[in-house]
């Protein structure tokens, strides 16, 4: 699913949700090989992988113009893609920019399918390169996932990780998934690339219309919807100005042909701003290539590893070492006093109730004086650091009131508060099925 187009050079309506259950490799790993730490939907990388093809190239765009397979096709609506793309040079430049931890990984991977090398540039298309996107209906990370289509393919989705926007699992999950669609669809590529945009079933029923109809079945004869009539042009647009920048004007940045990060094992849970410091980041930049963590920590159950710039990841990992285990998370303990509850306690630290519970196994709210809490106090770090400081914005979703919704349920969906949603839609204390409100997302913070 789409949400972003080149970073504005594209410019597209919200997509229908999918029917269908819809930085580059590692030298010098330092990987956990304790299969207890390993999730079923976490990538491993094998150093017979880091050997894949296109070692040879000093440049990846020289790596990867060989591989482009599905031809640079004279159609209309590619020339009009190209066309915008020349009017927004700046987004353009942009986007490959955002695009450079990623690229290189992202290549590897299809080489090693043998796909064809236009499919490392749809996370273009898709989320223009920003790890943290997010639709209106939900769909999350480079490649776009909805919620039922990362699941089906094992992406594990809850309170502290996010599979789709897991650079590795989600990258490897989308390759799987487009060879599933092109083996449905006959290896047809454009057949499969509408498919993976508009779902499977809306092609399907497409191509049988123009079976009936004994009219053309190619992709550009298909009655899909708007978007997608839009959506495959544009990943062909695209290849064929990397293909040749210098004819349409356009000077493409040139990008190593080497590893952004390399995956780094951590053992177990650790708070991500004690990490930034110990791999000298900025938190901004650890938080880009580890996008999967909703949190201030990692997971408690794992991934138990981290993306690090290829430049830091010795250093990381010596520094790791060195830390006291006690010292990767910030606690406080509480004793709670009478009459105090969850929300009060939770103020008092600037953290959220829900951390609360999380760290003191807590089904509910019921808590007892003269107890003691645990308060993880780095979640109140996390919290606090403004989205702009993160380098990513609030996203505005338009959400449609279900039934049996409610501002309180809409508020933690979104993991915001209910006098924000009551101030941006100006709504008194009810709403009804079938109401559209706008909530505006913090896409590190929320849970997907």
């Amino acid at each position: 699913m789409s949400i972003a187009s080149l970073s504005g050079c594209f410019n597209s309506a919200p997509k229908k949700p999918s029917a269908q259950p819809n930085l580059g490799g590692e030298p010098e790993q330092v990987v956990d090989s304790n299969p207890e730490h390993q999730p079923n939907n976490e990538a491993t990388v094998s150093s017979q992988q880091l050997n894949a093809p296109g070692k040879e190239y000093g440049d990846l765009w020289a790596r990867l113009r060989p591989q482009l397979r599905l031809g640079a096709i004279d159609h209309p609506r590619i020339q009009a893609e190209i066309r915008r793309l020349q009017h927004s040079p700046s987004s353009f430049y942009a986007l490959i920019s955002r695009a450079e931890p990623f690229l290189h990984h992202i290549i590897e991977r299809v080489e090693q399918r043998g796909l064809p090398a236009e499919i490392a540039l749809l996370p273009a298309v898709e989320s223009g390169f920003r790890p943290y996107a997010y639709s209106p209906h939900g769909a999350a990370g480079l490649w776009q996932f909805m919620p039922a289509t990362g699941r089906s393919l094992g992406l594990r989705q809850d309170w502290w990780y996010d599979g789709r926007r897991d650079v590795l699992a989600a990258t490897d999950a989308a390759l799987e998934y487009l060879e599933r669609l092109n083996k449905r669809f006959d290896g047809d590529w454009l057949h499969a690339l509408a498919a993976y945009n508009a779902g499977g079933g809306t092609v399907s029923r497409a191509l049988r219309k123009a079976r009936e109809k004994q009219a053309s079945t190619a992709f550009w004869d298909l009655d899909l919807p708007r978007e997608t009539d839009h959506y495959v042009p544009r990943l062909l647009a695209l290849a064929e100005v990397i293909t040749d920048p210098g004819r349409y004007g356009l000077a493409l940045p040139s990008l190593e042909n080497r590893p952004y990060f390399e995956r780094v094992a951590v053992g177990s849970q650790i708070d991500l701003q004690i990490a930034s410091q110990l791999a000298d980041i900025p938190l901004q930049d650890l938080l880009t290539i580890n996008p999967g963590f909703n949190r201030w920590s990692t997971h408690p159950e794992g991934p138990h590893h981290l993306l690090l710039p290829i430049s830091n990841a010795k250093s990381f990992a010596k520094s790791l070492a060195e830390l006291p285990p006690e010292q990767r998370l910030r606690w406080k303990h509480h004793r709670i006093a009478k009459g105090e509850n969850l929300g009060r306690i939770a103020r008092a630290y600037s953290v959220t109730i829900k951390a609360i519970q999380q760290a003191n196994n807590l089904n509910g709210h019921n808590i007892r004086a003269g107890k003691t809490l645990i308060i993880p106090l780095s979640e109140s770090i996390a919290s606090a650091l403004p989205s702009r400081k993160l380098g990513v914005s609030r996203s505005r979703v338009r959400y449609q009131v279900r039934k049996g919704d409610s501002l309180y349920k809409i508020a933690r969906k979104f993991n915001v508060k209910i006098a924000d949603l009551r101030r941006w839609n100006r709504v008194g204390r009810y709403i009804k099925p079938g109401q559209r409100l706008t909530v505006f997302v913090n896409p590190i913070s929320q849970t997907l």
